[in-house]
């Protein structure tokens, strides 16, 4: 391979696949905003903390009593103290995502992706509680995160990428969600992170959708272009 093919194949393609505020102002906005949530639960107060974070939190007790508020904070917080890992995560799934589809659409399947497994999660909590399948105390726990939304962009990248391509992202989606479940087997988590792949799975038919109308233009300019070279 020559040095002009190694820049065509690989290093212009790596180059273009870094995010920027110009093609990435959603993703890394939102990185913005959890690595300033993240260093405030480091090193705020702990009770302050403590307490913003149970407000948050959408345990099945806050959505029943403030839905709105505790669905929008509970995804200004990652779980847990390492900001890096959701990094390298929106880096691989909302990235690539926003720059297929824009932000404003990446921001739609984000939102579905969290909201959708949280309320299915959060619906299960409710069935078992009321089954007796679980203490009543798990209607409070604390229930913070962006993890639902990850796997909704990962789900629904899928479906725009080549078939080796989806196979890999809903493989590493699918192990992901495996390991959780063998080493931290959490009701509310082991229903929501399946689910949220599966809302961005769902999300195809409307993502690919909207990138159909191009295509027309484009053979339209092609079809111009080849007249013109004839002519």
């Amino acid at each position: 391979m020559t040095s002009a093919e190694l820049r065509r194949r690989l290093i212009r393609p790596g180059l273009r696949a870094i995010p920027t505020p110009r093609t990435n102002p959603f993703a890394l906005g939102y990185l913005a905003l959890l690595l300033g949530t993240t260093l405030y639960a480091r090193f705020g107060d702990p009770e302050t903390v403590h307490r913003l974070q149970a407000v948050s939190s959408t345990d099945a007790h806050n959505l029943m009593v403030h839905p709105a508020l505790s669905l929008v904070g509970s995804g200004l917080w990652v779980a847990g103290s390492v900001w890096m890992p959701y990094f390298w995560a929106f880096g691989v799934t909302v990235a690539p995502l926003e720059r297929r589809i824009g932000g404003i659409r990446a921001l739609g399947v984000f939102a579905a992706g969290h909201i959708g497994a949280t309320l299915l999660s959060q619906g299960v909590v409710l069935g078992a509680v009321a089954s007796g399948g679980a203490a009543p105390d798990v209607l409070d726990a604390i229930d913070i995160g962006v993890s639902y939304g990850v796997l909704a962009s990962l789900g629904g990248l899928a479906g725009l990428l080549r078939p080796a391509g989806r196979a890999v992202a809903l493989g590493a989606g699918l192990a992901l969600i495996g390991n959780q479940l063998l080493s931290d087997p959490d009701l509310v988590t082991s229903v929501g992170h399946p689910a949220a792949l599966l809302v961005g799975v769902a999300l195809w038919p409307w993502l690919r959708r909207g990138r159909e109308p191009r295509r027309p233009r484009r053979a339209a300019a092609w079809k111009a272009a080849a007249a013109e070279g004839a002519s």
